[in-house]
């Protein structure tokens, strides 16, 4: 091919394919993928490292981001204590951080975690907002100024969260139809927060109803305690089926599951592939976890979230979903190639699955978001979990990065 392309990624490693490859884009596509070199206006030299698709960040709750110091220990002592018996008592210590909303801190705060995004190579982010009685519309507008500011680079899909519940919060609905008015991209819910099945079921089909009518996805904490008596995450998928919301849910945790019988799984195995519900699992930040590639085999995609970053649930993350998935192959014990790999597709092209993300795949015609890691496989990018050395997003290079120690001897 003898054209000049805008961009070329040159010397890449790529996974599932033999040799060294040369990575031709234009207009924001992937317009070519040979073993012959190619010539671009502008050359990128992966040299020898492994080149894939950009990350998903399937779960962030980024309103929250970096507010850890602000709410104190209580909250996080509750969630992540024994089968997680207490984390409805969290999330309601948790709350308290509401009381001093401030959009003059949220956005800096939420600014801060996008820009570690851009760092760490992640182009998609399922990013939820509380939306209720004390956190009224303060958290979601910062979060839909800075969707639009950083289109194209990373893409935000800000959920409207009733994290407080409806039933309970009185008000909490109209906040999150008013959201959505606004401009939330996908309607939210918890029903396990509701204090009887009655609610929690009346509290699914309120915001299903709610997306049904205004053409958006919903994203659901569903079951996030060690309790297998929790059964939203079935409720969430069978209410999809009655309001026509087939292939646009997300349910997100679904902890509990991890406790069910192998029979209870499989029938919610079914009825999620039957509702095209999709899986986020956050098995870093609680003791309690999906049984995620049980799932999987069973048909149902599952990707990884960074679920928190230095929030009232978990005192880490940088939005760095190598880390997530290096955190994940030991909580789910995928260290073997197989399983590095597993973990690597719920944060890469599984993960833009369950988002409804469009064609993530580094293929010829695939969008040019494309990330050349700190590594020559998955293995190696895993187990340093550094910020790839350069990081495309739409055909351009947005971020480069390098890491490098000097030493001094005697």
């Amino acid at each position: 091919m003898t054209d000049q392309f805008e961009l070329v990624v040159g010397d890449a490693v790529l996974r599932g394919r033999p040799g060294r490859h040369s990575i031709g884009i234009n207009g924001g596509r992937i317009a070519a993928v040979e073993q012959n070199p190619l010539s671009g206006r502008v050359e990128v030299d992966a040299a020898g490292n492994l080149v894939t698709e950009s990350f998903v960040n399937a779960h962030l709750h980024l309103c929250k981001a970096y507010t850890l110091d602000r709410v104190g220990d209580a909250a996080l002592d509750a969630y992540t204590s024994g089968s997680m018996g207490a984390a409805m008592t969290s999330i309601e210590l948790a709350s308290a951080v509401k009381e001093q909303y401030d959009e003059s801190w949220i956005e800096p705060n939420a600014r801060r975690a996008v820009f570690e995004a851009i760092r760490h190579g992640v182009r998609h982010i399922l990013a939820f907002a509380d939306v209720d009685t004390k956190a009224q519309l303060t958290g979601i507008k910062p979060l839909l100024r800075l969707r639009d500011e950083f289109r194209g680079v990373v893409d935000l899909q800000v959920v409207a969260f009733p994290q407080d519940g409806l039933l309970r919060d009185p008000g909490a609905e109209e906040l999150v139809a008013e959201a959505v008015e606004l401009g939330a991209d996908v309607v939210g819910g918890i029903p396990w927060i509701e204090y009887s099945d009655d609610d929690a079921y009346e509290h699914v089909r309120r915001m299903c109803a709610l997306a049904a009518e205004h053409g958006r996805k919903v994203a659901m904490l569903v079951d996030d305690a060690g309790d297998p008596a929790l059964r939203t995450t079935e409720m969430l998928a069978s209410e999809m089926l009655r309001q026509g919301l087939a292939g646009r849910g997300i349910a997100n945790h679904a902890r509990a599951v991890g406790t069910y019988a192998e029979p209870s799984v499989r029938r919610l195995a079914g009825l999620a592939r039957w509702a095209g519900l999709g899986f986020v699992s956050d098995p870093h930040t609680g003791p309690v976890r999906l049984p995620a590639f049980q799932m999987a085999d069973l048909g149902v995609s599952v990707a990884l979230g960074q679920d928190d970053i230095e929030d009232a649930y978990y005192p880490f993350g940088r939005n760095n979903m190598l880390e997530v998935a290096f955190l994940a192959a030991h909580a789910l014990e995928a260290v073997t190639t197989s399983g590095m790999d597993r973990v690597f597709d719920m944060v890469t092209t599984t993960a833009a699955d369950v988002l409804s993300v469009d064609g993530h795949r580094l293929v010829v015609g695939g969008p040019a978001d494309l990330v050349v890691l700190d590594g020559g496989s998955v293995r190696e990018a895993l187990n340093r979990h550094n910020p790839p050395r350069f990081v495309i997003a739409g055909g351009r290079v947005v971020a480069v990065s390098s890491n490098s120690t000097a030493f001094h001897l005697p």
